[in-house]
């Protein structure tokens, strides 16, 4: 097998890597990850003589001294069929913190050895054609889940759907593309007046099948949980709402009006959908400066709001954005419920899971489903230019038409990262762990 130095390639995509894989130390089993053309190399002066690819072998791992680091599993995958396209070889072994860092040292004292970058691994994958941009992203997603909405949806993604998605727009803007190159060869022929109308009609379908998706609810949304604001005049029952739906204590609870000061968020997982419940304070007109500060920070998060419960005078409810009345200690109050308020009260839980079943129904129309590709904020950047430059399309103008087609295979290529700057990598792959 060959070293490093006799590749005479650059060290940053020679280098073999590694990293440990699975959850934090102690555990039961530890999975430490090596790719890179010195993986088998590696495999082999750990382990000894190279086991079928794809097939556990049960082997004892001694170190470079000689002496014995663990008894363990090996596999090895050989390239280019392998999560990075390149030779790769796993070490499933005892999850004890000085048996993984043994294992570690013994590979970082390997010429041509290093450990792995944060994402490494999948940028790798993803410079060697085993995913896309959009996928990569869709695994970075999956990683940070916390909800069965968010899992399922970045499932989806990491499997491929946008992919297949914008590789099927890119096979029709390619065709187009020909088209409009071959007419420029014809340009003065009268015959090329009626292809040069219906290929600006099928542009014109292309781009309003792009508006149609960037009217949607993006990605970001149902990564950040929708942001539930509980508002009203002080001592409306908000604070104590706040801590029955979340569970916690975390709102300082007393009869004297104005006590919340300030925003107070927690996140929730409201039957798989992602929720950011927020409190806020009491809205009025205070001498105090602090409660003064409390009140626009209140208002402000109004303003931020996907939905707004709203514990006040249900005709003093802001206008405007996706609001649920709430009629708040009713247990404590003689007048009955407003029509179309929920009436609840945290001491004796009633109405609460009208509450929550309400929040859930909103949410399922304003969060993008889980079942249907969304766009996050960068893809959808590129397809607006996609989209802005295919209004450039017209039938009376080969040229224009042939550069505007252009412009936009550029800018899908960017959403599908053939064509991604190292910044962009950079801001993804950081976020990743070690060993993925």
């Amino acid at each position: 097998m060959k070293r490093l130095a006799e590749t005479g390639q650059t060290a940053r995509v020679t280098d073999t890597i590694f990293a440990l894989s699975s959850g934090a130390l102690p555990a039961a089993v530890a999975i430490v990850r090596c790719s890179g053309p010195l993986a088998e190399e590696a495999l082999e002066r750990l382990a000894g003589p190279l086991p079928p690819p794809r097939e556990l072998a049960l082997r004892t791992l001694r170190a470079g001294d000689g002496t014995t680091i663990d008894r363990a599993l090996v596999v090895r995958f050989a390239a280019p069929a392998t999560v990075t396209g390149e030779p790769l070889v796993e070490f499933h072994c005892h999850g004890g913190r000085a048996v993984v860092a043994r294992l570690l040292a013994e590979l970082a004292s390997m010429e041509g050895l290093r450990h792995a970058e944060p994402g490494e691994f999948t940028r790798r994958a993803l410079g060697n054609g085993r995913l896309d941009l959009t996928q990569a992203e869709g695994l970075g997603e999956l990683l940070g889940a916390e909800t069965e909405w968010q899992r399922r949806a970045a499932v989806a993604t990491a499997g491929g759907a946008l992919r297949h998605q914008v590789e099927a727009w890119r096979t029709r803007l390619v065709m187009l593309s020909a088209q409009a190159e071959a007419a420029i060869d014809y340009v003065d022929e009268d015959e090329t007046e009626p292809s040069m109308g219906l290929l600006a009609a099928a542009a014109d379908d292309l781009r309003a099948e792009w508006e149609r998706w960037l009217a949607s609810p993006r990605a970001e949304l149902l990564a950040d949980g929708l942001r539930v604001v509980l508002a009203g005049p002080p001592n409306s029952g908000k604070s104590s709402l706040f801590n029955a739906l979340s569970g916690s204590d975390k709102a300082i609870v007393t009869p004297i009006a104005g006590t919340t000061r300030d925003v107070i968020e927690t996140r929730l997982d409201l039957g798989g959908i992602p929720i950011t419940l927020v409190d806020t304070a009491g809205l009025r007109d205070s001498e105090d400066e602090v409660e003064r500060i409390g009140v626009s920070r209140a208002r402000a998060a109004q303003e931020e709001a996907d939905l707004l419960l709203w514990l006040g005078d249900p005709r003093a409810a802001p206008t405007g954005r996706s609001t649920i009345l709430v009629h708040a200690r009713a247990d404590e109050r003689s007048d009955p419920a407003p029509l179309a308020s929920i009436a609840t009260s945290v001491i004796g839980g009633e109405g609460l899971d009208t509450l929550t079943s309400a929040i859930a129904e909103r949410a399922k129309n304003i969060l993008p489903p889980p079942d249907r590709t969304a766009l996050n904020r960068r893809q959808a950047t590129s397809l607006e230019i996609a989209c802005d430059a295919l209004t450039d399309v017209t039938a009376n103008d080969i040229v224009i038409t042939a550069d505007a087609l252009r412009r936009a295979l550029l800018a899908l290529d960017h959403l599908s990262g053939r064509s991604s700057t190292e910044d962009v990598l950079d801001a993804l792959f950081g976020r990743f762990c070690l060993g993925k």
